[in-house]
């Protein structure tokens, strides 16, 4: 993801949702993109991260010199990617040949039809090491039929981060796997722990893949979960409810100000100017906290995403590379993928960019490598061990009728997410109550699971 950051989820538009229902079907490409072009031309659709476009820089000198492989890149921002991505592969268009998507998308894409397996005779290549792939990445890319759908690029999990300095100076003491109720205990006497800082920050900011994202693992461990395993919408159960009660109160109580406008990267900068003492969120925020240059390098302390009735609550997301099956150029793509996804790349961003520059959270080798572990000493363990625990299909403590931790990996999540991230970002912001905002949530989540019973 770039310069490590969370990725913003945003919503897909109704094209996704009408896309999820159609049948493959496979068709030429047009215009600069597709099948049309130069057999050793191949294009691919990509999400403008920092680490991607670092990738795109370095693709000319380095696999197009050792492959003879031109890449077409089209770099949009993650809505529109995600937008152009349901239309290319709903229709099979044939222009793109690669995308990166995420462990969103993959598995309902894959059981459309509209992705090319990647552990089929076009990725047959045993010097990319499948087997060091981190278990938990590999199996969130992988279809319902058992079959590979993606190869990451960069992944990540959630974990708590602290200052231990702050931590040090007031005498307290962070638990080596805290509870919900510690962290809150702890974010309100760091209140004023220095000139304007505040125990926490969490993300209040409307977007299914903000707010939604820290506050559905936050429902997890509290035991609530969006639907039950008959598709029952379980919004106004105990769970969910004192899960969204918690997260809001200790907002009110410690969080940061402005708490309904914080997403992940207003958290990163409150964070690193001492605003406050404590953040949950991704793992990948790790990289910009311990650099060169950050005002907090050294001072932060990692440990697990915080809990209550399940012993891990961290989340699980990657972005990956997916080969449409409409495209023609199979086997370039493969390469390509591999390349991108590959030990090799690793190394080449670590020499050529520095090693906190490393697309985190793919590889086992990735995590002891040595040259790795010297500029992410601090952060890399917590890391792995976060990635490694999280378990899309049990997030919770009651069977759930489809994967996901942090959200509900169905196409329809991206409507009634974003408008119930709204609602509940309202009520952060003090605009309606928890319950009022839950009670139209729960309508909302039960005309989606309705579809599916």
């Amino acid at each position: 993801m770039r310069s490590p950051r969370f990725r913003v989820l945003v919503p897909v538009t109704a094209i996704a949702m009408a896309a999820a229902s159609l049948s493959a079907c496979s068709g030429a490409g047009a215009g600069t993109a597709g099948g049309a072009d130069a057999a050793n031309t191949i294009h691919v659709l990509m999400v403008n991260n920092a680490q991607m476009v670092d990738l795109e820089n370095l693709t000319a000198a380095n696999f197009t010199k050792q492959t003879g492989i031109k890449v077409d890149f089209t770099v949009l921002p993650e809505d529109s990617l995600r937008d152009k991505a349901s239309q290319e592969f709903s229709t099979q268009a044939g222009q793109y040949d690669v995308a990166t998507l995420s462990n969103f998308e993959i598995p309902f894409y894959s059981k459309n039809g509209w992705l090319a397996p990647l552990n089929s005779d076009v990725a047959a290549d045993p010097g990319f090491d499948q087997a060091d792939i981190l278990k938990p990445i590999a199996e969130s890319l992988t279809g319902a039929d058992g079959q590979l759908y993606g190869e990451p690029f960069y992944g990540e999990s959630s974990f708590l981060m602290y200052r231990k300095d702050v931590f040090a100076a007031k005498g307290l003491t962070m638990p080596a796997h805290p509870t919900w109720q510690q962290v809150a205990a702890l974010a309100v006497k760091l209140n004023g722990a220095e000139p304007g800082m505040r125990g926490i920050c969490l993300r209040g900011q409307p977007g299914w893949g903000e707010v939604l994202a820290p506050l559905t693992t936050v429902v997890n461990t509290f035991g609530g979960t969006w639907l039950d395993q008959n598709w029952n919408a379980q919004v106004t159960a105990p769970g969910f409810t004192s899960a969204t009660n918690f997260y809001v109160n200790l907002i009110k109580q410690a969080g940061e100000p402005g708490a309904a406008q914080s997403g992940f990267t207003e958290c990163l900068n409150d964070f690193q100017q001492s605003k406050v003492a404590m953040w949950y969120d991704a793992t990948s925020a790790a990289g910009s906290l311990d650099t060169a240059g950050s005002p907090v390098t050294g001072k932060v302390g990692y440990v697990p995403a915080p809990v209550v009735d399940t012993s891990n609550s961290g989340w699980l997301y990657t972005w990956a590379w997916a080969i449409e099956k409409a495209s023609t150029h199979q086997a370039d793509a493969w390469k390509f993928i591999s390349w991108a996804s590959g030990k090799g790349y690793i190394n080449l961003v670590g020499q050529k960019l520095g090693w906190a520059q490393v697309p985190p959270g793919t590889r086992t080798s990735t995590y002891s490598n040595p040259n790795y572990l010297a500029s992410a000493s601090a952060f890399a363990a917590p890391t792995l061990t976060a990635i490694d625990t999280a378990d899309p299909q049990n997030p919770g403590v009651q069977p759930r009728p489809t994967p996901g931790i942090q959200f509900v990996d169905i196409p329809e999540f991206t409507d009634f997410g974003t408008q119930a991230s709204q609602l509940l970002s309202d009520a952060i912001a003090g605009q309606m109550s928890v319950a009022s905002a839950l009670k139209q949530v729960q309508a909302l989540t039960q005309t989606a699971g309705d579809k599916y019973k």
